[in-house]
């Protein structure tokens, strides 16, 4: 019976203690798992934390981006309108020009002002004349102001830009060979107009314009087209002495006028010079006489003080033997001088000194 009492008993204890070991295992297990629960917690708080601050740096950026986008899309924008603009004003100004260059006067005009431009910029102010009046009423373009000879040259600014036109617009071969001919005889009668009106004509009583002149063409394609493909247009200018020139040609042409006019001016300060040289020379002949004259005197005037140096010796020399003479009774006629000169003659004879 005691032994059944112990065996409960220590059973009973061996319950408590793994009651408390169970307990101590259950704290233990709940302690790891909130331990855990703590650190998962504290992991996952830090981890979304940072991809917080990560999603609002990147959304901060995408927008800052965005924003800078936005912006440079709205200066294109801006920059297309401005473009839009600039050839709708282009445009514009095309239509205008079309309409300038359609009407006969004021493609004169047109011309005038470019012809203009070019002259001002490549000729002194002295060498041309817009404008010009002759003495046959007419009035010419340009007259650029060349020696004579050649003399004077007229320019006209006026062009056949009309037939031009046809010929581009022409859409089949009939059509182009009638333009072209128009093209041909309009031309050719602006030739002979130029001819008639401003070759050889007088500018005032003393002066006459130059057997040629220039026809001024505005237009590089029309001058081009002439050239290439109308040899009658060019054969009929070069025998009436009207020739033909673009911007490009006529600045080639004034660049050698301009080169002709500065061996004008050189030719005249050589003029100038030479007279001044001969001047010049006159004046160093007329000086070298003089300083031979000069000269001659000058020997002369030395020759006269050592003329006066000699006697001036001559009379300190009597002076100091005058002094020296012994004036007593005892000789009654004085010694004979000596003159120290065969030449001279005593002072006291009255002889030259």
């Amino acid at each position: 019976m005691m032994e059944m009492m112990q065996a409960q008993q220590l059973l009973v204890g061996k319950v408590d203690t793994v009651s408390k070991q169970q307990v101590e295992s259950a704290k233990a297990v709940t302690d790891t798992v909130s331990r855990s629960q703590a650190n998962l917690s504290q992991t996952l708080g830090e981890r979304l934390a940072k991809v917080e601050t990560e999603m609002s740096k990147n959304l901060a950026s995408s927008s800052k981006e965005t924003a800078e986008s936005l912006a440079g899309l709205k200066e294109r924008l801006e920059t297309i309108d401005k473009a839009q603009d600039n050839i709708k004003a282009l445009s514009e100004q095309v239509v205008s020009l079309q309409h300038v260059l359609d009407d006969n006067p004021a493609r004169g005009a047109f011309g005038e002002v470019q012809l203009a431009d070019i002259v001002e910029s490549m000729l002194p102010s002295f060498a041309y004349q817009m404008q010009a009046m002759l003495l046959n009423g007419k009035q010419v373009d340009c007259l650029i102001k060349l020696p004579d000879p050649p003399g004077p040259i007229s320019v006209d600014a006026k062009f056949p830009l009309k037939a031009y036109q046809e010929l581009l617009a022409a859409d089949n071969q009939i059509d182009r060979d009638k333009a072209g001919k128009q093209l041909a005889n309009d031309t050719k009668k602006h030739i002979k107009d130029i001819a008639e009106k401003y070759v050889g004509q007088a500018i005032d009583d003393d002066t006459s314009t130059a057997e040629n002149a220039l026809m001024f063409i505005p237009s590089e394609a029309v001058y081009g087209e002439l050239h290439a493909n109308h040899p009658s247009v060019i054969a009929e200018s070069h025998r009436r002495k009207v020739y033909l020139v673009s911007p490009t040609t006529l600045m080639a042409t004034l660049t050698t006028v301009r080169a002709i006019l500065r061996d004008v001016e050189m030719r005249k300060q050589a003029s100038v010079i030479q007279r001044e040289v001969s001047v010049l020379l006159t004046d160093i002949g007329r000086l070298n006489t003089r300083v031979s004259s000069l000269d001659r005197h000058f020997d002369q005037a030395a020759r006269d003080i050592e003329d006066i140096k000699k006697s001036s010796t001559k009379i300190v020399s009597r002076g100091d033997k005058i002094e020296s003479l012994d004036l007593g009774d005892s000789d009654p006629q004085p010694a004979a001088l000596d003159s120290g000169d065969a030449s001279d003659t005593s002072p006291l004879k009255g002889g030259r000194v």
